[in-house]
């Protein structure tokens, strides 16, 4: 199946896939739909069997990493290593609601850049929650803030967010220079969140709430397991063994103190299979709607130089497809096209990782959050998206200028 015909049916079951991720009837996995639809797109032919094997070998070992991470992240909240940290903020805040919500947006910044957005939204909220519970105070801000600075707080490290792998095997840059370029926009983002989540919910965030107990004694060994990995990450990427090595090196270590206990089914579910596969399947369906039209029409969206404003309209425009497609989506159509040119590649990043806190659908790790939260606790509609349309433009335009003073004095 070529030309037209090929670009409509690989839309559709690129709609189908998301639709049902996105809705995920009786809780059913996002791979119930999105691995049909790319066994279809092959045998219709829409993509090459070449094609679509040279596309989960090119994306493997950002899934393997996927994986490994979220079984790390696991292993850290059994070890206590985020029920440890509420406990700390909470003892730090002295029952402010201000206070809380700076150290919250502290703390879900450092999980997210550290531990990946997933383990932001599916292990720091509900210590969250707990934490403002016991306290006495709103939940409201600081929920919000887990989901904020799960999106936008992702944009430090290549190991940060899925997005962030993605384009950081497309830039051609080390690690190193990867994290320096995009240091200030991200010091600048998680600021300007804070700063906005502080006056948007400031009617929440008045008054004072209980005095939390003294923190208990520090997990040491899963905390130092922690930062060995994260410089295992700098120090695996520098010589060009993947991340999903030192994931695992991390797992390994958390797992020896336990060995006579694992259960290795629990593990399994912690690295999220479902979700892995659907990762997979969702490459081999863009690269089938990519291929027949849709990369043409992106192509010539692409700015010829690095200006201020040509990262801009690209940054805008990653955005504004995150929240059409999803940011998974977006960043397998945009990526391919701007592959090779850093400043580009990185452009595209701060839309899709900034531009999902606009809309429900623009992150799945937005869609996850809002299905955890309580029903007591859960946003509402028109809120969630007036400070999305609010916040998201302006972000996006001081991000873009922290990333465009830092290619003029770092370079790339």
């Amino acid at each position: 199946m070529h030309g037209v015909a090929a670009e409509v049916v690989a839309l559709l079951l690129l709609a189908a896939a998301l639709a049902f991720a996105v809705l995920r009837p009786r809780g059913l996995s996002e791979a119930v739909v999105a691995v049909p639809a790319a066994v279809l797109v092959v045998a219709l032919r829409i993509v090459p069997w070449s094609a679509a094997t040279h596309a989960l070998r090119e994306i493997g070992p950002t899934v393997a990493f996927l994986a490994a991470i979220l079984v790390f992240g696991h292993l850290c909240a059994e070890d206590g290593v985020f029920a440890y940290l509420g406990a700390i903020a909470a003892s730090a805040s002295r029952g402010s609601p201000r206070r809380l919500l700076r150290l919250v947006v502290l703390l879900a910044a450092g999980v997210t850049a550290t531990l990946t957005l997933d383990a932001t939204v599916v292990l720091l909220t509900p210590v969250v929650l707990t934490t403002t519970s016991r306290l006495g105070v709103p939940a409201r801000p600081h929920v919000y803030a887990c989901t904020r600075l799960a999106n936008s707080g992702s944009l430090l490290l290549p190991v940060s967010n899925l997005t962030n792998l993605l384009a950081f095997t497309a830039s051609g840059l080390s690690f190193g220079r990867f994290t320096a370029l995009m240091v200030l926009p991200w010091v600048l983002v998680c600021v300007a969140e804070w700063g906005g989540l502080r006056a948007f919910f400031r009617d929440d965030l008045r008054g004072a709430g209980a005095q939390a107990p003294p923190a208990p004694a520090p997990p040491r060994y899963a905390l130092t397991v922690l930062l060995i990995t994260v410089a295992l990450f700098v120090a695996t990427s520098s010589i060009d063994v993947a991340p999903a090595w030192a994931a695992l090196a991390g797992c390994v270590a958390l797992l020896v103190p336990r060995w006579r206990t694992i259960r290795p089914l629990p593990l399994v579910w912690a690295a999220s299979p479902g979700f892995c596969a659907f990762v997979l399947a969702l490459a081999v369906v863009v690269d089938g709607v990519t291929r027949h039209g849709l990369s043409n029409a992106l192509e010539h969206l692409v700015p010829s130089s690095t200006s201020w404003l040509a990262l801009l309209g690209l940054a805008a425009v990653a955005a504004v497809l995150a929240n059409l497609v999803n940011n998974l989506p977006a960043t397998l159509a945009l990526i391919p096209i701007v592959s090779g040119n850093p400043a580009w590649v990185l452009a595209v990043l701060l839309g899709v990782n900034i531009g999902p806190n606009a809309t429900y659908p623009g992150s799945l790790a937005t869609l996850l959050w809002r299905r955890l939260l309580p029903a007591a606790e859960k946003p509402n509609a028109s809120q969630f998206h007036r400070l999305g349309l609010l916040s998201v433009p302006l972000l996006v335009v001081l991000a873009t200028t922290a990333l465009w003073v830092g290619v003029r004095t770092i370079g790339v």
